[in-house]
Parts: structure tokens; sequence; C-alpha cells
């Protein structure tokens, strides 16, 4: 199975982007993988804060994305895979334009034929707990850069920028 088809029109450079806004966006330097199958996506901001356990990304993921971006702070974990390809077929099927990732997932070759971007650390075969634990829709810093839930986020392979 071969990744989607980008859309030119949702392509925007978040090296263009900072260059037109500057210090208006926070950039995130930890550097993070691109797994999915869009290379560039953007979207207002919803977010998880867990460690180890994917119980709120699958029941968020569950519910209409309209286009918005899920970032979860997974503490930087690369200990259990925070989404697998039936987390991220769901994500499709709602409608969520992206998902970023302090942590890992797992199923890369699945997740990178899905029309879902996807921005995580790495990769871990192990699956997480599912007990639920954490919370949603509460600030998370990640590289020191603080996200909000509401706030602006644009990712592409240079890197992702997020509204400050």
């Amino acid at each position: 199975m071969t990744a989607p088809a980008q859309n030119p029109a949702n392509n925007i450079n978040t090296a263009d982007l900072y260059d037109e806004r500057g210090d208006e966006l926070a950039s995130v330097s930890l550097q993070f993988q691109s797994l999915g199958g869009r290379s560039h996506f953007s979207g207002t901001v919803r977010t998880i804060r867990c460690f180890q356990d994917n119980a709120l990304v699958k029941s968020t993921l569950a519910t209409p994305g309209n286009g918005n971006v899920l970032v979860v702070d997974g503490g930087g974990s690369l200990g259990t895979a925070l989404m697998g390809d039936m987390i991220a077929e769901s994500a499709v099927a709602n409608g969520w334009a992206g998902v970023v990732i302090n942590g890992a997932i797992r199923d890369r070759e699945a997740i990178a034929a899905l029309d879902l971007g996807v921005k995580a650390l790495g990769s871990n075969p192990r699956k997480s707990a599912k007990a639920g634990a954490g919370e949603v829709d509460v600030d998370v810093q990640i590289d020191g850069v603080t996200i909000r839930s509401g706030s602006t986020i644009w990712c592409d392979p240079d890197g992702i920028l997020v509204e400050r």
C-alpha cells in the first residue's frame, strides 16, 4: 500500500511560515520523526498528558476531529507505543488532521499508508496500559514549548511550530 497523495493546497511549509511570522510562533526543536502519510499538517490543538497508557488517546481520536491535531505528551517515553494502526485508522475515519506524540507509536508501515499526519519520537511494538490514566485538554510542555488546547500547530518534515 502506498502513502496517499499530498494536497499541495494544504502544504504550509514551516520555514516559510516562520519567516513570515517569526517570534509569534514557538519552534519545537526536539527531532520528531514524520511517520504518517501526510507530510504537512496543521490545525487546532487538543492535548493529552499520559505516560505509557493510551486509553485517552484512543477515546479522543474516536471523537470527531474536525481537522484538529492531537498533541500527546507521553513524557518522551519509548517504552510502550501510545498509538498503533487501529487507533490511527480511527483518527482518519473521524477527521483528525494529525497526531504529535512525545513518545512512541507502533505499526509504522500501516500508519505511513494512512492520510494522517503523524510525528513521534520513534516506535516500539510493545502495547501500552489501558487504564485511562492521564489528563485531557491541559497545557503540555514539549521541549520547553507550552502547547495549549485551542492553539494552532503546523507540522512538516522541517519541524513543528505552535502559536505562542
